[in-house]
């Protein structure tokens, strides 16, 4: 029998809509500063990783929406993606152990840019309806780990204090809805939670039942 996800996306979905409140309100008080316009692509380029519930969720609706060729071209190149992201990440761990400066090496991968799988060729998101939560709010102004960052494409200006969002929370979030389904599917998988999994992998995945650590009855 399928993994019944409905509790979880349920779930997930709620605090897309929490999320989508927060940069709307941002994007009527600051409307000349946001600069998110169709077909704008700057957060398309950007490198992050998904938590479980969402490379779960943009996993399923990806499914839902294609089939044929054209989910077997999108995933071929998916998969070159994530070549890509490997090698680039390789490279951040050997800088890793030669200097002991995670900022700049952060830095340093925030500036590459590697076009996501999910652009289509007209620069509009395949996937908009179900784009991650960082997608949802790239065009305002967000801190991580102390660190500040602005959309290149915005009209915020550095040094002026604006309504940041605090990604840290976000993520926690994030990985309390990933523990949660961990708990609602009965994985024995407990660490699956922690997983944090680049957009080219969620769409190239089985997320099956063995993946998943979830017994099987019968």
């Amino acid at each position: 029998m399928p993994i019944n996800f409905k509790k979880s996306f349920t779930k997930y979905k709620a605090f897309v809509s929490i999320i989508d409140g927060i940069f709307n309100r941002v994007k009527k008080e600051y409307s000349k500063e946001v600069f998110c316009r169709e077909k704008c692509s700057d957060c398309c380029y950007a490198l992050f990783d998904l938590t479980i519930i969402e490379a779960i969720y943009l996993n399923y609706k990806f499914k839902e929406k294609f089939s044929g060729e054209e989910k077997r071209k999108l995933i071929d190149y998916a998969a070159k993606t994530d070549r890509a992201l490997f090698k680039l990440k390789r490279k951040a761990y050997k800088e890793s152990q030669k200097q002991d400066n995670e900022v700049n090496i952060l830095g340093e991968m925030a500036a590459e840019r590697i076009r996501c799988p999910l652009l289509g060729s007209d620069n509009m998101c395949v996937l908009y309806e179900s784009r991650p939560i960082t997608c949802r709010l790239y065009g305002v102004p967000t801190s991580s780990s102390g660190i500040s960052h602005i959309c290149g494409t915005s009209n915020f200006k550095e040094g002026k204090q604006y309504p940041t969002v605090n990604m840290d929370t976000i993520y926690s979030q994030l990985q309390l809805l990933s523990a949660q389904f961990t708990s609602d599917i009965k994985s024995k998988n407990i660490k699956m939670c922690e997983m944090l999994i680049p957009v080219s992998m969620a769409i190239t995945t089985d997320f099956n039942e063995e993946y998943l650590g979830v017994t099987v009855n019968g």
